[in-house]
């Protein structure tokens, strides 16, 4: 397996982010092994009111607190109270259960260079791949990339402030629900393992690969076996962990999904 050594590469992290770890830590492998809490700057702070009500909340009341303070705060019913008029007014309809729903849909999509570029802002966790490779930021695939982010983000009510919300919550439910974890063991079924950066070899169906800046995983080994005839098993800390299905019912469905921020990792590859 690779040592404490390895860590993020330097054209795969930016030198500043919004969060309390830089990229150059929370991307490594030691974070992977010996993780810590991910607090994103100033979200718990400017929230407070939200997570008392959490904190009041019986367990299976918090996703509707979670979602009625959200829809108030950003005005996601009330289009024209955030300025939006005429035509302009379907901009609504881009808020994060839509951005969540289109990623389920197709990663590589619009609403997918929106949470990639999220991730990118908040924990400076370069985006490696968007329907093609992104390793070079003066590239075409890169501008592409940034042209959908920037389209997604157009005419929205701070849809990134959003996504600050949907990830703390996301820890605040994971520490109630497993207080005292640090990891979940999550997989992914891939064709090829070749298709990932790899940054060691080691024995066994070992190694240590690159991920992506935001990924997709399941719970289940039988469904990820759905998706590919090899399975990467990949112990994620559960701070890396923006969303899962179960979290808000109705947002993920079918596929025991989880949205996982990138990095360095080990991972053990074997047959379906």
């Amino acid at each position: 397996m690779a040592t404490h050594k390895a860590s993020l590469p330097r054209d795969a992290r930016l030198p500043i982010n919004r969060c309390n770890l830089p990229a150059v830590v929370l991307g490594s492998l030691t974070f992977q092994r010996y993780p810590t809490p991910l607090l994103l700057d100033g979200v718990a702070e400017l929230h407070r009111d939200l997570f008392r009500r959490l904190a009041d909340a019986a367990p299976g009341e918090r996703g509707n607190v979670f979602r009625d303070y959200v829809t108030v705060l950003f005005q996601l019913e009330w289009p024209e109270e955030m300025g939006l008029t005429g035509k302009q007014k379907g901009r609504a309809k881009a808020n994060y259960v839509r951005m969540i729903r289109g990623w389920s849909f197709d990663s590589d999509s619009r609403e997918g260079a929106v949470l990639k570029g999220w991730v990118e802002s908040r924990f400076g966790l370069m985006p490696r791949w968007h329907g093609q490779p992104l390793l070079d930021p003066a590239g075409e695939a890169y501008s592409r990339y940034m042209e959908m982010r920037c389209q997604g983000l157009y005419g929205t009510s701070a849809l990134e402030a959003q996504f600050d919300l949907v990830y703390t919550y996301c820890q605040y439910e994971l520490a109630e629900r497993h207080p005292g974890a640090s990891h979940v063991t999550l997989y992914r079924g891939v064709n090829r393992v070749a298709d990932h950066e790899i940054l060691r070899r080691g024995e066994g169906g070992h190694y240590t690969i690159l991920l992506n800046n935001l990924n997709s995983f399941t719970c289940s080994r039988e469904r990820a076996c759905e998706f590919g005839d090899y399975i990467l098993a990949v112990d994620i800390p559960l701070s890396k962990i923006f969303f899962y299905c179960g979290l808000l019912p109705g947002v993920l469905q079918g596929e025991d999904e989880f949205l996982v921020v990138g990095g360095v990792v080990d991972v053990t590859l074997s047959t379906t």
